[in-house]
């Protein structure tokens, strides 16, 4: 169906359809297979009048920065909606008392509404430019605040669900929910709704104490240096592929195990990172398949821990 058929079919749609797209354009491993069909909304409205379009049972994918993910080669059979072009609203809120802001002073506090497709590092200068402070974090992370609500990302001690106070979905029928914190089960790098419902974040609210801007903006600096000095930000990299485990690091552990500079066809375990696998240039999503594979079953032999992925991989194999 083209987006001509669609526009008849359901007057307003207003955003991109496109068919057999190739998604390792869309992913920060610059590697992976097709997706059968790619929606870029033109707004969150326009994004509910399309999901309405769907089959009941059409597999959805959102996808922000694609800086957490791996589409297998063989191809994802669904729909993937592309946010980072779209959903792109930032904007400090208004001052209000009440149970949504949790009764917070207005006068200490601050509240900034994202959109799911707002890159993290954004949010990060745009709340010290306003003079809120404890977002400064986010700016180590590379995707977006949809991909951040989703796993709870975070770095450098703190995470995402840590400043959130109210978030909207989405569901499979276009229908905006506001939901709150306690209707998720929040952990280390995971978000589990309380009840069996299928909806994805499309905004959150912050809230951030009031402070100094200019003390925040010299974290995020700092914080920055640090990332460029520990990461291999100069290959595609899709940032950490596991998760620590309790009381541990999981780039320890590799390294441990001697595996900095494995490498599987044209993916490596990074020679900066060890819990980061690069691209050195025409790699599939079955290298680097493979190669996190060889990582959990070297670890596990050789020391007893089962890594757990921090990152998504979805798809069909060759």
């Amino acid at each position: 169906m083209t987006l001509g058929e669609l526009e008849r079919r359901i007057p307003g749609l207003r955003g991109e359809l496109a068919f057999r797209v190739d998604m390792s354009r869309h992913v920060s491993w610059r590697a992976g297979g097709p997706v059968e069909r790619l929606y870029v909304p033109a707004d969150l409205q326009d994004l509910a009048v399309f999901l309405k379009t769907l089959e009941p049972g059409e597999p959805i994918l959102f996808v922000g920065l694609g800086s957490n993910l791996l589409i297998r080669d063989g191809g994802f059979h669904g729909t993937v909606i592309l946010t980072h072009k779209a959903l792109g609203a930032l904007r400090l809120e208004s001052r209000r008392q009440g149970t949504a802001w949790g009764g917070q002073d207005p006068g200490r506090f601050g509240v900034i509404f994202a959109e799911a497709g707002v890159a993290s590092p954004k949010v990060a200068r745009f709340a010290a430019r306003h003079d809120l402070v404890g977002a400064e974090f986010l700016a180590g992370i590379p995707g977006t605040v949809g991909g951040a609500l989703a796993m709870n990302a975070g770095c450098y001690g703190h995470e995402t669900w840590e400043i959130v106070v109210q978030v909207l979905t989405i569901d499979r029928q276009g229908q905006v929910h506001t939901r709150q914190p306690r209707d998720y089960r929040v952990g280390y790098r995971q978000v589990a709704a309380g009840e069996q419902r299928e909806e994805w974040f499309v905004a959150a609210w912050f809230l951030l104490p009031r402070g100094d801007g200019e003390a925040a903006r010299v974290r995020i600096k700092e914080l920055l240096a640090r990332r460029v000095a520990s990461q291999p930000l100069h290959q595609p990299n899709a940032g950490s592929v596991f998760r620590n485990p309790p009381g541990d690091f999981a780039a320890r552990l590799i390294e441990a195990c001697g595996l900095k500079g494995l490498r599987i066809g044209g993916a490596q375990v990074s020679d900066k990172h060890a819990n980061f696998i690069v691209n050195l240039g025409g790699a599939t999503a079955e290298d680097i398949e493979r190669l996190i594979e060889q990582v959990e079953l070297t670890v596990e032999a050789r020391t007893g821990v089962r890594l757990e992925r921090e990152v998504r991989i979805v798809g069909e194999r060759v």
